[in-house]
């Protein structure tokens, strides 16, 4: 039978992969195939990138911008947090489309569906298959196809022994006992702790030791049913990882000041924290303010990278719903008080969130939270080996599909096996998607 098993250890960036912390996941890149430039979406967040995998498409194309995004709704623009349960729902009831693709849920629904187990928000985990054609179980929600409520929840805490509840349950009811075709574990660890305590302090590191142990036992169970005859692709990866916070700005506060948003309650211009980036919004009675708004971005000392409406599509998004521009703030490869290198500056949150200076945070286009982890185990993989050449979150998607032989077309993405397509498509919004610069400070530009 074949099958494609897939784990996320959410937040875990490349350099914290070392034989001290991590010594499963090093024993498993010397026999699986090794992507040191795997990529992020951007912003490099939970809920964009869920999205992101499971449609094998970037934001321009699938519609969910961020992690906390605005809607023109009855002439006004809303702000969003789309780690809600519902808010994949109200923006379907919104706009007619909780997601403009498919996602691999639907796609692979004639082939006996996929299951997703997540512990991470639970919009990143509605965005797996939001219109309900498999299983997702989280613990706010646990669903079956048509959205149906499952007699068996997901009960369990976001932390690492959360983490090991639901890698237990995955490993006997998906793995051994349902075996669906794809499979996903998406865990909430390193992620969760990193948002809480400065990286590299002892209160972290004891976290991806756990996650590690994690993914052990999932490559362990994968080994048993290979061994009964299963062909499985095996993915170990990240979403994102991680730069220090070194400071705090409240965009809307500067734009008020600057004399281009009327209030902090008005919805001329609404600005969407997104850890390390925000996402600007303009309403379409504010357009005269399009080119202030560009000039005074371009020369804000808190920003790194600015994308406006034509250049919105080098980092996979169009300026659609409001979207007037993208920022990644302005980042630097300093030392934190750990010695890990790569801080940044982060949008202060809306809805009192905490902002959480001095510790992990991403969003996005610094070195480090632009640093996921990625390796692929199966046949049709080169095992020990290192690929060279950029690979993104959307690739996996028709990497999965060419395995389970389920087709892939309308994807962004390209299978990543021996033999597979070469190079990066055109999208069919009419632009072609390139690499976004890896940014440490003002400039942008690769180190």
């Amino acid at each position: 039978m074949r099958r494609a098993i897939m784990v996320i250890l959410d937040g875990l960036r490349r350099d914290f992969i070392t034989e001290a912390t991590t010594p499963r996941l090093m024993a498993f890149m010397r026999r699986a195939e090794y992507f040191p430039a795997f990529r992020s979406a951007f912003p490099s967040a939970t809920r964009i990138v869920s999205a992101t995998f499971a449609t094998g498409c970037f934001p321009a194309r699938h519609t969910l911008q961020g992690n906390a995004v605005a809607l023109l709704e009855d002439g006004v623009l809303v702000p969003h947090d789309v780690g809600r349960p519902d808010f994949l729902l109200h923006k379907k009831a919104v706009t007619g489309q909780s997601l403009a693709v498919p996602t691999l849920a639907e796609r692979l629904a004639p082939h006996g569906g996929a299951i997703v187990f997540n512990n991470v928000s639970p919009g990143a985990a509605r965005a797996h298959d939001p219109d309900g054609f498999g299983h997702v179980y989280h613990r706010a929600f646990s669903v079956g196809p048509g959205l149906r409520p499952v007699d068996d929840p997901l009960r369990v805490n976001l932390d690492a022994a959360g983490d090991r509840a639901m890698t237990d349950r995955f490993i006997t009811e998906v793995i051994r006992q349902r075996r669906p075709a794809p499979g996903v574990l998406w865990c909430g660890e390193p992620d969760h702790i990193q948002h809480n305590v400065p990286l590299g302090s002892p209160e972290h590191l004891t976290v991806p030791r756990e996650a590690d142990r994690h993914a052990g036992m999932v490559m362990d169970a994968v080994t048993r049913e290979r061994d009964n005859g299963d062909d499985i692709l095996l993915i170990v990866a990240s979403d994102h990882g991680h730069e220090t916070v070194s400071g705090v700005i409240d965009v809307e506060e500067d734009l008020i000041a600057a004399g281009l948003k009327h209030g902090p309650d008005s919805s001329d211009v609404v600005a969407m924290a997104n850890g390390t980036a925000t996402l600007v919004y303009l309403h379409p009675e504010a357009a005269s303010r399009r080119a202030a708004l560009d000039a005074h971005l371009r020369a804000a000392v808190w920003a790194g990278s600015v994308f406006s409406a034509d250049t919105l599509g080098s980092v996979g998004h169009a300026p659609d719903h409001g979207l007037a521009f993208a920022v990644s703030m302005r980042t630097d490869d300093g030392l934190n008080a750990f010695g890990v290198p790569g801080r940044s500056l982060m949008a202060k949150p809306r809805w009192a969130r905490p902002d959480r200076l001095g510790c992990g945070q991403h969003g996005g286009l610094g070195v480090f939270e632009q640093s996921p982890v990625l390796m692929i185990d199966s046949p049709d993989f080169k095992a020990g080996e290192r690929r060279a050449g950029v690979v993104r979150i959307v690739d996996l998607a028709p990497t999965i599909s060419r395995h389970l032989r389920v087709p892939a077309e309308g994807m962004d993405g390209v299978a990543l096996q021996v033999g597979g397509a070469h190079g990066r498509p055109m999208m069919s919004t009419g632009f072609s998607l390139v690499s976004p610069p890896l940014s440490h400070g003002k400039s942008g530009s690769s180190p």
